[in-house]
């Protein structure tokens, strides 16, 4: 695995620089990471790339001061904490807020994920031989199937995190990802896709990557002859992938608690009511290991927690950066992530709806009438407002407790707490996907999903 050189850092020198501000830390970041593009079976393009940079946060009084740098050597660092310095020196003069850093452990540490494969030890035409099984799985006899594409993606990272108070965590970690796509045309297009990845390459290696892509062809072909999804208010059953997806996004970012102090967040002011029925808990844990949302500690240095969001319908917490936590005098959560040179903010990291003992069968066969809808091809939240809106990549007609009618163009909409008031069934299955969630223009590693929920929503 990569190490990050530290020969070229003067760590007693960087200790001194730390002491600039009321508070100030320093993260030294070092990644390689490596892409293969397949289109229709033909390699179009082999891509790798190495990145590195420090990133510079000092605090005086109120005011934050940031800096960055690509060019990892003392001389340039010396100038950053300057730079920085001076940043917050002025952010302070013009501020109006008051910024409360929440006490925490310091921390001593060095990680390493722990992988069977490192992926860097894979040549190109191993990978290859990967793709080609998703590939040919991909194809159908009747050439309806009219394009496939297959990216793998992998990425090894090192870093340095140092604060005023004396935390030092040096880390490593490895992240591996294949994206399978099926696009079928018939009176129109439709596609299907799914995803297979983790830490090391036995991510790949050791997953049915051949079920996996069979189910992605099946699924792209049978919604050639699917009817269009029905509008009106139904019954619903989500699979575990959209439920996760329904929970991250309008659940999970609305209990950022950046997005409560920016009154950006229906939950605002919440905490202890009920804004659910009882079958929903929500929890954001981090400490799953082999989950793409896994870290032991932030970017802060604080320590990952299992965090209940909702239990039993009631609105619990937030999830907290130290600021964050600090100006609502909150315990912190170990939610503040940065990509590569970007400051820390509120992310969440493995996120879900917490199973119960419905069995999948049953609550189909319990459900009646209703729809069942299955994946999710985005969607989009107003998290100050409480409305979101959501698309399935297929769903089937539940009619007399039987999956009938195959559907296509289901999507649903409505307010967040009132499909949360009408989730009345959780299944026992437990899925988190792998993926990445973007905010603030930066994109981290995060899972999500728990299992099949039933509630009641429009469908447009």
């Amino acid at each position: 695995m990569m190490v990050l050189n530290l020969d070229c850092l003067n760590v007693e020198k960087i200790q001194k620089l730390l002491e600039k501000g009321t508070y100030a830390d320093i993260r030294v970041i070092k990644s390689c990471s490596n892409n293969i593009v397949m289109k229709d079976g033909d390699i179009d393009e082999i891509s790798s790339g190495n990145y590195g940079g420090v990133i510079v946060r000092v605090l005086e009084n109120n005011g934050w001061g940031l800096a960055t740098s690509n060019d990892i050597n003392m001389p340039n660092i010396e100038e950053l904490f300057d730079s920085a310095y001076k940043s917050a020196k002025l952010s302070d003069m013009h501020t109006n807020k008051e910024v409360i850093m929440k006490e925490v452990p310091i921390v001593t540490d060095k990680l390493k994920t722990k992988v069977k494969i490192n992926p860097l030890d894979i040549s190109v035409e191993e990978k290859k031989g990967y793709m080609n099984i998703v590939n040919k799985n991909l194809s159908d006899e009747n050439n309806q199937i009219v394009s496939k594409s297959i990216n793998y993606s992998d990425a090894e990272g090192a870093s340095l995190l140092l604060t005023s108070e004396g935390t030092c965590i040096e880390s490593e970690g490895i992240k591996t990802l294949m994206r399978m796509m099926a696009v079928s045309k018939g009176e129109s297009l439709q596609f299907a896709f799914d995803k297979s990845g983790g830490d090391g390459f036995e991510a790949i290696s050791e997953d049915n990557l051949e079920e996996k892509s069979i189910k992605v062809k099946e699924r792209a072909l049978r919604l050639l002859s699917a009817k269009p999804c029905p509008k009106g208010e139904f019954n619903v059953v989500l699979d575990p992938e959209l439920a996760g997806v329904f929970i991250h996004e309008a659940v999970g970012h609305a209990t950022e608690a950046d997005l409560v102090l920016s009154n950006d967040s229906v939950f605002k002011n919440r905490i202890g009511d009920i804004i659910g029925s009882e079958e929903v808990t929500v929890i954001d844990d981090p400490t799953i290991e082999g989950s793409f949302g896994f870290y032991k500690y932030d970017n802060e240095g604080v320590k990952g927690a299992k965090s209940t969001l909702i239990e039993n319908g009631v609105l619990k917490g937030y999830l907290h950066s130290r600021e964050t936590a600090g100006r609502l005098g909150m315990d912190v959560t170990g939610n503040s992530r940065a990509q590569a040179l970007n400051k820390p903010i509120v992310r969440m990291s493995n996120t879900y709806i917490k199973s119960k003992n419905w069995k999948f069968d049953e609550l189909i066969e319990d459900t009646k009438d209703g729809i069942y809808l299955i994946g999710s091809r985005g969607g989009q939240v107003d998290t100050g407002k409480g409305l979101f809106q959501f698309n399935s990549v297929e769903a089937f007609m539940i009619e007399n407790g039987e999956l009938t009618t195959s559907l296509k163009d289901a999507g649903l909409s409505g307010e967040i707490m009132s499909i949360l008031h009408d989730v009345n069934a959780v299944t026992d299955d437990f899925y988190l996907s792998k993926g990445y969630c973007g905010k603030g223009g930066q994109s981290v590693p995060v899972g999500d999903g728990g299992g099949c929920i039933r509630t009641k929503t429009t469908l447009c």
